[in-house]
């Protein structure tokens, strides 16, 4: 028994440092290339807004650079464990191309995506590239030891030791073995590195009680709007729905009994007309109590709710549920409105055919993650319905990010403290 548990720990160790390379190897690949880009298109977009051509491209370059860091906020989560909440400053729905190139540049979260990108296509770049090279850079020596140093007639250099004969190879071997040594307790840390670096100059410079005052300031502002809103929309629906229907079926009700002794035919249609508008009217109510509290969630909780409300998509769609316990009841409502949107979103503008949902909490944190595997392109701005699902989780402190490359696939994951 204690022989299994030995070796279950030493591939769940081998598995750890093989996925920490493999994870540390593709943003090396990526963060490169992207950087680069985003640095020079946001540089030359920016330099052109005295010609104008600047205040047309710049929104969209930036919302691009914000699309991109972003995504890297959700992999420091998903990854490293590390958070980094973004701190951009609502523009208005009807702003111009003039309101919102300016709006944007005087947000200092966009100097601070601005300045990341040097740092991630440099520093960022060998923090992440290491973890692979501590991994397969001593194969290169085992390689060297089992005679490839006879490829080099003129000798080789491996690290800091020349390669002249089959001893040095042996020498070379000994130092890979030593790497290897450092990379079993090195590249997991190092790719923590990276990460904590993408914090250090990705977040928020701001004092943590100023930028909290801030965003919970702007927060409830967004809830007091939301729900004026909503009442006022219960209020349409019942004015144009349910109430008019009891109405009707009141009036009825007065007819049918005028007719009953003179014409009772006529009252039995009444009674039926009746019936049905009641009927009506009940499911209209049933729909306008779901829209303010699903039932399914005040019974079941929000793994089932979302279950039951994948099973109503047009789209295949998976549900993964790690919820010990329940949240407390608005926690669990502005979870289940907030998937409930992103899905809608999916289904009516990604053009997915397969949707996942993974539902878990940990570290005191309820998290829900939607994938599809749709076009991509979702960014969360003015007009798109992930700017309302961003203000109705900044009610509770929440975050959400977004990862949406064009061609997809797109991941939205959404985070609310809960205890």
């Amino acid at each position: 028994m204690t022989m299994d548990t030995k070796n279950g720990s030493a591939r769940t160790t081998g598995r750890g440092i093989g996925l920490a390379a493999v994870r540390g190897l593709a943003l090396a690949l990526v963060s490169l290339p992207g950087a680069v880009l985003c640095f020079c298109l946001s540089l030359v977009s920016i330099a052109l807004i005295p010609i104008g051509v600047g205040i047309v491209t710049t929104p969209y370059v930036l919302t691009g650079v914000r699309a991109f860091a972003n995504s890297r906020r959700v992999l420091a989560a998903e990854w490293g464990g590390v958070r980094i909440p973004p701190a951009y400053r609502p523009l208005p729905k009807d702003a111009n191309p003039w309101a919102r190139t300016f709006g944007m540049l005087r947000d200092p979260a966009t100097w601070r995506d601005l300045r990341w990108l040097p740092v991630d296509m440099t520093a960022g770049f060998v923090t992440a590239l290491l973890p692979a090279v501590l991994l397969l850079y001593p194969l290169e020596g085992f390689a060297l030891a089992i005679g490839l140093w006879r490829v080099f007639p003129d000798g080789y250099w491996y690290g800091f030791m020349p390669v002249t004969g089959q001893a040095s190879a042996f020498g070379a071997a000994a130092l890979g073995l030593v790497l290897l040594f450092l990379a079993h307790f090195l590249t997991p840390r190092l790719l923590g590195v990276h990460f904590r670096l993408t914090r250090a100059v990705l977040g928020s410079d701001q004092g943590e009680l100023a930028e909290r005052v801030r965003v919970l300031t702007e927060t409830r502002r967004d809830a007091v709007d939301t729900s004026a809103a909503e009442l006022r929309r219960i209020e349409r629906d019942l004015h144009d729905g349910a109430q008019a229907r009891l109405v009707a079926v009141g009036m009825d009700l007065g007819t049918i009994e005028a007719l009953l002794d003179k014409d009772p035919a006529r009252a039995k249609e009444l009674i039926a007309q009746a019936r049905k508008s009641s009927v009506e009217a009940l499911t209209e109510l049933r729909e306008l109590v779901r829209g303010i509290h699903p039932p399914v969630l005040a019974e079941r909780g929000l793994g089932d709710a979302v279950r039951a409300l994948a099973l109503r998509l047009p789209v295949a769609t998976e549900v993964s549920v790690d919820l010990p316990g329940r949240a407390e009841a608005p926690v669990e409502s502005a979870a289940y409105f907030a998937v409930s949107e992103v899905l809608t979103n999916a289904v009516k503008h990604s053009g997915a055919d397969r949707i996942w949902v993974d539902l878990h909490r940990a570290d005191g944190m309820l998290r829900a993650t939607v994938t599809d595997n749709g076009k991509g392109g979702a960014v969360i701005g003015a007009g798109s319905g992930l700017a309302g699902v961003e203000r109705r989780l900044g009610t509770f402190d929440g975050v959400l990010a977004v990862s949406s490359p064009v061609g997809g696939p797109t991941m939205v994951t959404m985070e609310i403290p809960c205890a």
